[in-house]
């Protein structure tokens, strides 16, 4: 198949939750999520390190909900007002107020306010004193770094998107030695993908041993 084709053949990322993989790593997070509406405060925060799929579950939410996604730096307090409101990276800097106000008006009637952090609340940044006391008392989920089922789970879901069925030793071979984040899994895919059109071969474990011997080596270089 030419890589033209292939291209043209390639599924959209999607956010739903039912292209979600679910897995013991995520397990409480995913409770938690579907305890709404009777979050307490109206709050939920999902923390947990980078790539760990907080954006997937809380963009599915959203969807769902019809909710309103606010940008953290300059976030619209008269349109969140009585709706369901997704807000991302919260511990990467925001301001202090403005936080303040979200998680009051979250309380109210028809409202609601699901956040994502790396760091629990606890440890976020905060100068205003009745904020502090807000984010102590905030209902949070940690999502944990991916597990081996959830990790291939990923890897399939990625290698669909693309039309791709590799050898089933494929998988085995790359979670025992890649990375364990969902968007390495993903660029992994990717660069399998292109390779093997470059280089006109098939998707293998001999592939996936090149492509991870190749990060070996850079890593090596910054060493």
């Amino acid at each position: 198949m030419t890589r033209q084709l292939r291209l043209s053949l390639k599924r959209p990322p999607s956010h739903a939750r039912a292209d979600f993989v679910e897995g013991p790593s995520n397990a409480q997070a995913r409770a938690a999520l579907d305890a709404w509406p009777a979050w307490p405060g109206g709050t939920l925060v999902l923390f947990g390190p980078q790539g760990v799929g907080k954006s997937h579950l809380a963009h599915g939410w959203a969807g769902a909900r019809q909710a309103l996604v606010l940008d953290r730096q300059a976030p619209d307090l008269a349109a969140a007002a009585g709706r369901a409101v997704l807000l991302e990276d919260v511990d990467q800097g925001m301001d202090d107020e403005a936080l303040f106000h979200l998680i009051n008006m979250a309380g109210r009637e028809g409202a609601s306010l699901l956040m994502t952090a790396r760091e629990a609340p606890a440890a976020w940044r905060a100068d205003l004193p009745d904020l502090r006391s807000r984010l102590n008392a905030l209902f949070v989920a940690e999502m944990e770094a991916p597990d081996d089922e959830v990790l291939e789970g990923v890897l399939r879901k990625f290698f669909r998107e693309r039309n791709i069925r590799p050898p089933k030793d494929v998988y085995p071979y790359l979670l025992r030695r890649m990375e364990r984040s969902i968007p390495y899994a993903r660029e992994i895919v990717k660069r399998m993908d292109e390779a093997a059109d470059d280089e006109q071969r098939p998707i293998s474990r001999t592939l996936a041993r090149q492509i991870l011997d190749d990060d070996m080596e850079n890593l090596d270089l910054f060493d």
